[in-house]
């Protein structure tokens, strides 16, 4: 199947006051879909690390072997309305709590099918989280697979100095006061905009930390011992050394406490074509026949 045509199209997913963008990618003929995939980004992106208008990327790579891929926007973020410049009085608590659930519904509503999950760096932390706050999402979710996620930063070297304590935990809440968001891609640190808010949340979390939700104090470590986890892949690039370190990868994975989640570290050592970094783990061209293989045979193996 993977010479098969795929066609794309957007969809809005009414929530709280905001219209959340899905791309849903897939190939021409409805017979030969297979299981949904809902693929979530991290922060000051969106969702095109996952997908081309061309079709290439993880998304355009899994819609040709036949899934049903929906590539989510959340709030303000990449296609959905109102933007982060025109609106951004919200913050990674309301992706948790409201955004996630209310695309995990809109896929399963879609497609009357439960769905892998596929996430990057902090959206696999969000949909974590999520998943062990609504349990009710259990029975709607088949597996997890996660790119560099990390939760804490507890590397020291010096592009962690530079990107997180000099840049997103010093200058990046300073530089927001006024405008209320930052606009990563017009400094060229990012490719879209993070509301103050969630910039905020999220240094509370990626300093040494417990994980415990910084609005409603939520104990996710705690609630996380007695929650029954899907199969989940973790993989990070060897050259990651500050946003999806694989010290910090595993020690989220400890933090999950999923006895069913893998690890497996991308490098010319370990046999890849690259040693891959946070972004090129999905945007490199070696990636089609290095890794992404390797996922479709995950996804392949927990689709029963």
């Amino acid at each position: 199947m993977h010479s098969a045509q795929i066609q794309q199209s957007s969809h809005f997913v009414e929530c709280h006051g905001h219209q959340l963008h899905v791309r849903r990618i897939h190939t021409e003929n409805s017979e030969q879909r297979r299981t949904p995939i809902l693929m979530l980004h991290g922060s000051i992106e969106n969702g095109r690390i996952f997908y081309t208008k061309s079709g290439k990327g993880l998304a355009g790579y899994l819609a040709k072997q036949g899934f049903d891929i929906f590539v989510a926007d959340y709030r303000g973020r990449g296609f959905s309305t109102p933007s982060v410049k025109e609106k951004n009085d919200h913050g990674y608590h309301d992706v948790t709590t409201k955004d996630i659930p209310a695309l995990v519904d809109y896929v399963f509503q879609e497609t009357q099918q439960a769905c892998h999950v596929i996430c990057h760096s902090w959206g696999g932390v969000m949909f974590a989280s999520a998943y062990i706050r609504f349990p009710e999402l259990h029975k709607k979710v088949k597996s997890m697979v996660k790119f560099g996620t990390k939760r804490q930063v507890t590397v020291m070297n010096i592009e962690r100095l530079l990107k997180v304590d000099l840049f997103w935990k010093w200058f990046a809440p300073w530089y927001t006061k006024k405008a209320g968001y930052l606009d990563a891609k017009k400094m060229n640190v990012g490719a879209d905009s993070e509301p103050r808010q969630a910039l905020i949340e999220s240094i509370a979390w990626v300093k040494k930390s417990e994980w415990i939700d910084p609005v409603d104090a939520f104990d996710y470590a705690e609630a996380a011992k007695t929650t029954n986890w899907p199969p989940t892949w973790h993989l990070t690039g060897v050259k990651d050394y500050s946003l999806g370190h694989q010290t910090d990868v595993k020690l989220f994975m400890d933090e999950c406490q999923n006895p069913n989640a893998s690890f497996t570290l991308l490098s010319k050592q370990n046999g890849n074509a690259k040693d891959y970094d946070h972004i090129d783990i999905l945007t490199a061209p070696a990636a089609i026949e290095d890794h992404f293989p390797q996922v479709l045979d995950f996804l392949n193996k927990h689709d029963g």
